[in-house]
């Protein structure tokens, strides 16, 4: 667990009230004109005094201010390990990623992703942790910490989200027993009963097929010179925590990530952010504006979403949002159709895929 620690007042931090105090208390007693009950001494009286009040006020606020930077310089340096910056790129992907706090001041929250490239492929994590601020850091380190690992040592899919969910699970009744010693995990109407995460594992092999398995998140969009679309509509699996997996997991074939096609993940703050109207933002419409693009840029990507997002919800989004984009940056293959100005090579989906919308 993480925890941000205040510093305890230093002795020359207490100088200044001290001297402050005193001036006050030798005017009081030491001063013959604090002694008059005459409309001229009450004025200079109190004029003393407000100065004491507001020397004390200022030097109150200063030190304040201070812890506050403190403690958001130890939040940044916390969010810098925990979710730690993608690199540019991975074995032939171009990956981007940014996120946003819900929280006013803050930079961290609920929010978690990461890209690893093993030998099993470039595997990819997107998560929410319920809630959202430096509440939800410990269980987005417990689960962020957990792929790590299971991304290199699993073989399957399968095998890295059984690992989270462990590692979920054992984070949860460590934490009821800190907040609860004298129930722990037994009592089922304790807050963290009802903790849960969704989390979206995608593994991009090589030849650029891409799995995934899905506990409740939204699935990601696929930008190709035909427009944007869904990378499938298979219904998710529950969100980890509340409910047990299944004992067989089906991973879903996804089709393939052809040179020039990109993957835009995000967390559901993204398409349930609201304007003044109660309007919900159009992620699709979005992206749409930089598909023309040749070849898509993941950083024009993030930035039109975050301008387009910002600008609907008045700056003032009420959900952690998190967004990572996936661009193939690899040779292209013989298979090559032409869509506009930007050709691919993207096969037909597989079969056992429902049928993907048309873009809008």
């Amino acid at each position: 667990m993480i925890r941000i620690k205040a510093r305890a007042p230093t002795a020359r931090g207490a100088v200044l009230p001290m001297v402050w105090g005193a001036v006050a208390v030798a005017y009081k007693f030491g001063c013959p004109l604090a002694q008059q009950n005459g409309l001229g001494a009450r004025i200079v009286t109190s004029a003393v005094f407000f100065a004491v009040g507001t020397g004390l006020i200022a030097h109150v606020r200063h030190a304040l201010l201070r812890e506050l930077r403190q403690v958001r310089r130890v939040a940044r340096a916390a969010q810098s390990v925990v979710l730690r910056p993608l690199p540019p790129r991975l074995d032939g992907l171009h990956v981007a990623a940014a996120q946003l706090s819900a929280d006013r001041g803050a930079s961290v929250g609920g929010d978690l992703y990461e890209a690893i490239a093993t030998e099993h492929g470039v595997r990819v994590v997107m998560g929410d942790v319920r809630g959202h601020g430096l509440a939800a850091l410990g269980t987005v380190a417990a689960v962020l910490g957990s792929f790590r690992e299971a991304a290199h040592d699993e073989p399957q899919l399968g095998g890295v989200l059984r690992r989270l969910d462990r590692a979920l699970a054992r984070h949860l009744r460590e934490r009821a027993r800190a907040e609860h010693p004298a129930h722990g995990s037994q009592d089922p109407d304790h807050p963290v009963a009802e903790e849960f995460v969704t989390v979206l594992l995608l593994e991009i092999d090589e030849t650029g097929a891409v799995h995934a398995l899905n506990c409740g998140h939204p699935w990601p969009y696929l930008l190709s010179g035909t427009g944007v679309e869904p990378l499938t509509r298979v219904d998710p699996l529950p969100p980890l925590g509340p409910f047990p997996l299944p004992a067989e997991l089906e991973v879903q074939a996804c089709g393939q990530l052809v040179p020039g096609d990109s993957l835009v993940l995000f967390t559901d703050g993204v398409e349930d952010a609201r304007d003044g109207q109660g309007r919900f933002f159009s992620l699709r419409r979005a992206l749409s504006d930089v598909v023309g693009e040749c070849p898509v840029s993941p950083q024009a990507v993030l930035r039109t979403l975050f301008t387009a997002l910002l600008h609907h919800t008045g700056g003032r989004p009420t959900d952690d949002i998190a967004v990572l984009v996936l661009r193939n940056d690899r040779k292209r293959g013989a298979h090559i159709r032409g869509a506009g100005n930007c050709p691919t090579g993207r096969p037909p989906p597989a079969a056992d895929n429902a049928p993907l919308a048309a873009p809008q």
